[in-house]
């Protein structure tokens, strides 16, 4: 598959995994959309051999950042008391499936990382929150705020975790 093709194929499977993984907060036979979304990453797309070493780098930094923030006390899942939903987990292996790919862009220059990050984040957090019914005691817009100063310092630091992009 071409490079483009990558791209674009990365990108839909994101996207279509990062749905099944918030809806799926409250209907769990979804994240076997979002698994399916993963595979389809690993055995089509990715064609390193250090491919899954770079999606537990990342996801396993964003499974610590995210169950501190809960214990924080910036989320709220129901029925989570020690460790992120599964459903978070599964979405934080995804996002890592993008770094090298259809998010490379955001490698060079940082800038363009933290940028992205800054936006990208909170946002992405601030959807999933709505569709997966999780609180925000803090409120929307502290959230907001906080989150998009951790991942204008995040971005860069998992694409360094994530490791060169495949071409």
């Amino acid at each position: 598959m071409s490079g483009r093709g990558r791209f674009f194929l990365n990108a839909g499977l994101f996207q279509l995994g990062w749905f099944a993984c918030v809806l799926g907060a409250h209907r769990p036979w979804l994240l076997l959309v979002a698994i399916a979304c993963l595979a389809l990453h690993l055995f089509w797309i990715a064609n390193a051999g250090d491919e899954w070493p770079s999606l537990l780098r990342v996801a396993s930094s964003g499974w610590i950042l995210d169950t501190t923030l809960m214990h924080l006390g910036l989320f709220h899942f129901s029925g989570a008391t020690v460790v992120l939903p599964l459903w978070l987990a599964l979405l934080w292996l995804l996002f890592a499936s993008t770094l090298r790919y259809s998010l490379s862009w955001t490698n060079r220059p940082w800038w363009l990382g933290s940028l992205a990050g800054a936006i990208g984040g909170p946002l992405s957090y601030w959807g999933g929150a709505r569709l997966a019914e999780v609180g925000l005691p803090l409120g929307v817009w502290p959230s907001i705020l906080l989150l998009a100063s951790i991942w204008a310092l995040l971005m860069p630091a998992l694409h360094w975790m994530a490791g060169p992009r495949v071409r």
